[in-house]
């Protein structure tokens, strides 16, 4: 008897109308808790006319299987419940119930477009694979894999760069920021980088010289320190901004510009030079 058990087989069809991946996930977590008999999960994906919905619910009934599905389509939807009753196999709709109730509840109809879900998650993981690069490029690191910046942003000392590549690896670029240095050539790594995704940020001096005072302050840096002091900082701004003229980067003055304002104007002028564009650039 207990080797009758340990052979007997469950079918479970985990049935979508975009890649399945939702639904199987939901399945193999509720399967999770069962552990008595031996669970056979078989995946069908794009499943989005009635001929793909029958085939399924042939092989259901050949292996007496239960079918867990995700439709967007009412329609679909129907059908296999309809299908499921008139050929005694079990179905199970994921989706179907919260979209019914939130459509009551938000008092709006659903899309009923296959494969959102996965869209949206899809993205979600594209920024947060850009925000890991930007993270990891910060202020001139991995230096050698910078050639797969989307956005290269240069700028002296409290310029903004690292809260405006945040702010871009949030909307999906992959950012890396490096830092100008008073009578120092930039890093030789450049070169390797598409011109056209740097982008050089400035700053007035004395608005740099109230940051980096107010930066010293939260350090408790020592006022003799010369990052704060005028002159020095004049000189910074000055060498940075005939480099930039040298090796013709576009300038964008980020004084008095919110971190939004001057991401913004780095998107546009990525996009305007390389035609790269991730999502909607407001204009």
């Amino acid at each position: 008897m207990a080797e009758a058990a340990k052979e007997y087989k469950r079918y479970v069809f985990a049935v979508s109308d975009a890649t399945g991946k939702t639904c199987e996930t939901v399945v193999l977590a509720a399967l999770s808790q069962f552990k008595t008999t031996q669970i056979v999960l078989e995946t069908f994906s794009n499943i989005r006319s009635l001929e793909k919905v029958q085939e399924v619910f042939v092989r259901a009934t050949a292996v007496n299987g239960v079918i867990i599905y995700t439709m967007a389509s009412p329609e679909l939807r129907h059908k296999i419940t309809e299908l499921g009753r008139l050929n005694g196999v079990p179905t199970v709709d994921i989706l179907g119930p919260v979209l019914t109730r939130l459509s009551d509840l938000l008092e709006i109809s659903p899309l009923a477009k296959p494969g959102l879900f996965h869209q949206l998650d899809s993205d979600y993981f594209k920024r947060i694979e850009a925000v890991d690069f930007t993270i990891k490029h910060d202020d001139g690191r991995r230096l050698e894999t910078i050639a797969s910046a989307e956005i290269v942003l240069l700028g002296v000392s409290r310029a903004s760069k690292t809260p405006v590549s945040i702010y871009l690896s949030y909307r999906g670029w992959k950012v890396a920021n490096v830092p100008i240095l008073l009578d120092e050539e930039p890093p030789a790594e450049l070169e390797a980088v598409d011109q056209k995704r740097i982008v050089a940020l400035t700053i007035q001096p004395k608005r740099l010289e109230a940051i980096r005072r107010e930066r010293q302050v939260k350090l408790q840096a020592g006022e003799a320190s010369s990052y704060s002091d005028l002159e020095q900082i004049r000189r910074e701004v000055l060498f940075a901004l005939r480099l930039y003229e040298r090796r013709q980067w576009p300038v964008l003055d980020a004084t008095y510009k919110s971190i939004e304002e001057t991401a913004t104007e780095v998107m546009r002028l990525v996009y305007s030079r390389s035609g790269l564009k991730k999502g909607t650039i407001p204009y």
